[in-house]
């Protein structure tokens, strides 16, 4: 039971939310516009505010859905496990051609239901830099080293090798952004040239 629902969680993970919505509703690859991401934030600068709500909400959904698996079952292994399986799934899906999203809401799912406090100061961290820098790739990495930080702290959650590797995970999944931090190139979430990436609709409700 526990390999079932662990390649559940993947497959759940995988469910590529924001390749959808693009190819079915705009007609695009989305991995072929703005930051090439296929994740909210992308789906934000590229297919508009709807779009982004309907992925960030489902991705979400996918975390959230696999951390609980094993609540469901009721078998006696620590949640975020299969939560960060679907973060796995939803980074390298299988029904994408392994090129997927960057973790950060399907992360924030599984913790929903696996760890609420770990929640608040994860994503409390990540809006605060994001607010301080206008960067949203550092944002995204402070999630896994505030989830790092917590579980060195915390004498009762002893994850801290599965988050120095979730932290190098985010680390490589931004590596286009640290370079292009590094070469100056990389807009910030208040850069007004943004808007240029935006694709109409092809059909209505988005």
């Amino acid at each position: 039971m526990l390999w079932i629902l662990l390649l559940a969680s993947y497959l759940i993970g995988s469910i590529p939310t924001a390749l959808i919505v693009g190819k079915l509703v705009f007609g695009v690859d989305i991995r072929e516009h703005g930051s090439k991401n296929p994740g909210a934030t992308n789906t934000l600068r590229v297919l508009g505010k709807k779009s982004a709500i309907f992925v960030l909400l489902i991705d979400l959904a996918k975390g959230a859905l696999a951390a609980y698996l094993p609540i469901y079952f009721d078998l006696d292994v620590e949640p975020l496990y299969f939560g960060l399986v679907a973060v796995v799934g939803h980074c390298f899906p299988i029904f994408a051609g392994f090129k997927g999203g960057k973790a950060i809401a399907t992360t924030a799912g599984a913790l929903l239901v696996a760890n609420i406090p770990l929640l608040v100061i994860a994503y409390l961290s990540f809006f605060l830099v994001i607010f301080l820098t206008k960067f949203v790739f550092l944002g995204s990495i402070t999630v896994g080293l505030s989830m790092l930080v917590y579980a060195i702290v915390s004498p009762k959650l002893e994850l801290e090798l599965i988050f120095i590797i979730f932290s190098l995970l985010l680390i490589y999944l931004h590596r286009s952004n640290i370079r292009n931090f590094i070469l100056g190139i990389e807009p910030k979430i208040n850069d007004k040239n943004l808007i240029n990436d935006r694709i109409p609709p092809k059909n209505s409700g988005f």
